[in-house]
C-alpha cells in the first residue's frame, strides 16, 4: 500500500528534503540566538553599574560560559548550515543533498545536545562556569559535576558538524549540473566547500580535548594536571588548534553570502572571482598555523612569539584582498540600498574594524597589554556579530522571497537594520576603551572608573536585542501574509550573464555565474 507524504510533525521528524532541513536549522539557530542573547542580557544587566546587583558571581560565570557556547555552536554555526542546506543544491543544480538521511540525523541530534547543555544550569553545583574556552584546570580539577554532561553535549555537536560537512563535500563534488566546473560555482558554494574541509579537520581535535578532560575528571589520568606530570598549557594548544580554524569556519560562509549580495545590489558581476576563491583557500590554510597567538602569555620562547605574530599578520593579506574585491564590485556600480545591501555594507565596514583590532592583538608585545581585557571582547564581537550575524541576517532578507514566495516589509527591514547597527556599535565600541583602560573580561564586578562606558555598553546591548524581536516579527509576517513575488522574467545579457528581474520585488537579482549551456 502506497503512503503519501508525511503530514504534521512526522513531516519534520523524518524529512530528507534539503529545504525542510534547512528551515529547521534556521529556526533552531534563531531560537538558540534568542537564548544566547538572553544570557548576554543577564551579563550586561549585571555590568550596568559596579557592585553585585542581580546575580551571584558564580552564576555570572555560568552566564558568560553558556552565552559563548550557545552563540558559537548553537546560533552561528547552525544558521550557516541551514543556509547551505537550502541554497547549495539549488546553486549547483542538484536535486537534493548527497546523503539526505544523514542530513536529517545531523540536525535532529542538535536539539538534544543543547537541551543537555542548558539543563546543566539546573543541576547541583550549577552549569559550566569556566568560560567558553573551558581552560584546564578550571574545567577539570575545579569543575562542577555537570561538566560530564557539557562534554557529552560538545561531542554530539561535533558529530553533527562532521556529518553536515561530509554531506556538503559529497554534494558539491559529485552532484553539480553538467557544465558547472569548480571555477563556475557561486562563491557561497566555494566558501562552504572550504569550510566543510576545515570542520572535518578540526572537530576531531575538539573531541580529543574534551575526551582528555573526561579522562582527567573521571579516570585518574593527568593530561592537564601538573601534579601528575601533565601540562595545563597542553590544553590551550589543543583547544586553540581547534579554536582558531573555528573562527574562520564561522566567518567564511559569511564571506560567501556577502559575495552574492554586493554584486546583486551593485548590478555588476563580482570583481575578481578567482582571486576570491584563492583568498578563501589561503585564509583556510593559514588558520591552521596561527593558533598560539591566543597564548602569547603562557611563556613561549621569543622565536615562537615572532613566528605566530608574523603568521597572524599574514592572514590580513587575503582578508584585505576580499574587502578590496567587495569595494571594487560596488565601485561605479548602479547601487541601491535595500535591507540586504545595508547589512552587507555594514558587514564590510564593521568587519574591517574587527580586522584592524585583530592586527593590534597579533603584535605580541601589544597583546601582553590587551590580553584578557574587554578590548579582546570588542574585537571578536566585531568579527562574530558584525561579521557572522549581520551577514546571516542579510542572507535571510536576501533569500526569504525565494524561499517562501513572499516579500518582506522593506521599511521594517531598514528600521531593524538601523536599530541593530546603532545598538551594536553603542554596545561594543566602548568596550575598546574599557579594555585599553585595563578592565579585565569575565569579571562580575569592576572598579568605579569603568562605570560610564559599561553603562553605555549595556544600554546598547538592550537596543540591539530589541531589534532582533523586530526581525522575528518581520520574518513571521512575511511567511504568513507577505506580498507575493511574481514569477521572474529571465534573459541573457552581455557575455552570457543571466539577468533575473522579479516584480513586485523592489530590486533586480543578478546571477554572476555564467549560464550553463
Amino acid at each position: 500500500m502506497a503512503h503519501g507524504p508525511a503530514k504534521g510533525i512526522g513531516r519534520w521528524l523524518f524529512t530528507t528534503n534539503h529545504k525542510d532541513i534547512g528551515t529547521m536549522y534556521l529556526w533552531f539557530s534563531f531560537a538558540m540566538f534568542l537564548l544566547g542573547g538572553f544570557f548576554a542580557m543577564v551579563i550586561r544587566a549585571e555590568l550596568f553599574q559596579p557592585g553585585m546587583q542581580l546575580v551571584k558571581p558564580e552564576f555570572f560565570n555560568q552566564m558568560t560560559t553558556m552565552h559563548g557556547l550557545v552563540m558559537v555552536f548553537g546560533a552561528i554555526m547552525p544558521v550557516f548550515v541551514g543556509l547551505a542546506n537550502w541554497m547549495i543544491p539549488m546553486m549547483i543544480g542538484a536535486p537534493d543533498m548527497a546523503l539526505p538521511r544523514m542530513n536529517n540525523l545531523s540536525f535532529w541530534i542538535l536539539p538534544f545536545a543543547f537541551l543537555m547543555l542548558t539543563s546543566t544550569l539546573f543541576m547541583d553545583g550549577g552549569g559550566p562556569n569556566f568560560g567558553w574556552t573551558f581552560y584546564a584546570p578550571l574545567s577539570t580539577t575545579y569543575a562542577p559535576d555537570s561538566v560530564n554532561f557539557f562534554i557529552f553535549a560538545i561531542h554530539i555537536m561535533g558529530a553533527s558538524s562532521i556529518m553536515g560537512s561530509i554531506n556538503i563535500i559529497a554534494t558539491v563534488l559529485n552532484m553539480r549540473a553538467p557544465g558547472m566546473t569548480l571555477m563556475k560555482m557561486p562563491m557561497f558554494v566555494w566558501t562552504w566547500l572550504i569550510t566543510a574541509f576545515l570542520l572535518i579537520a578540526v572537530m576531531p581535535v575538539l573531541a580529543g580535548a574534551v575526551t582528555m578532560m573526561l579522562m582527567d575528571i573521571n579516570f585518574g589520568t593527568s593530561f592537564f594536571n601538573a601534579a601528575g606530570g601533565g601540562d595545563p598549557v597542553l590544553f590551550q594548544h589543543v583547544f586553540w588548534f581547534f579554536g582558531h580554524p573555528e573562527v574562520y569556519i564561522i566567518i567564511l560562509p559569511a564571506f560567501g553570502v556577502i559575495s552574492h549580495i554586493i554584486p546583486t545590489f551593485s548590478r555588476k558581476p563580482l570583481f575578481g572571482y578567482s582571486s576570491m576563491v584563492y583568498a578563501t583557500a589561503s585564509i583556510a590554510f593559514l588558520s591552521f598555523i596561527v593558533w598560539a597567538h591566543h597564548m602569547f602569555l603562557v611563556g613561549m620562547p621569543v622565536g615562537g612569539q615572532l613566528y605566530f605574530m608574523y603568521a597572524t599578520m599574514l592572514i590580513a593579506v587575503p582578508t584585505a584582498a576580499k574587502v578590496f574585491n567587495w569595494i571594487s564590485t560596488m565601485f561605479r556600480g548602479s547601487l541601491s540600498y535595500e535591507t540586504p545591501m545595508l547589512f552587507a555594507i555594514a558587514f564590510v565596514i564593521l568587519f574591517t574594524i574587527g580586522g584592524f583590532t585583530g592586527l593590534m592583538l597579533a603584535i605580541a608585545p601589544a597583546d601582553v597589554q590587551y590580553h584578557d581585557t574587554y578590548f579582546v571582547v570588542a574585537h571578536f564581537h566585531y568579527v562574530m556579530v558584525a561579521g557572522s550575524l549581520f551577514s546571516a541576517t542579510a542572507a535571510v532578507y536576501y533569500w526569504l522571497p525565494k524561499w517562501c514566495g513572499r516579500m518582506y516589509n522593506e521599511t521594517m527591514g531598514k528600521v531593524q537594520f538601523w536599530i541593530s547597527f546603532i545598538g551594536f556599535n553603542v554596545t561594543f565600541f566602548p568596550q575598546h576603551f574599557l579594555g585599553l583602560a585595563g578592565m579585565p573580561r569575565r569579571y562580575a564586578d569592576y572598579a568605579l572608573q569603568f562605570s560610564d562606558w559599561n553603562m553605555i555598553s549595556s544600554i546598547g546591548a538592550f537596543i540591539y536585542g530589541a531589534a532582533q524581536l523586530l526581525f522575528l516579527f518581520n520574518v513571521v509576517r512575511t511567511i504568513r501574509s507577505g506580498k507575493p513575488v511574481s514569477e521572474p522574467k529571465t534573459w541573457e545579457g552581455a557575455e552570457g550573464l543571466e539577468w533575473t528581474v522579479a516584480t513586485p520585488a523592489p530590486y533586480h537579482t543578478f546571477s554572476t555565474a555564467p549560464v550553463v549551456k
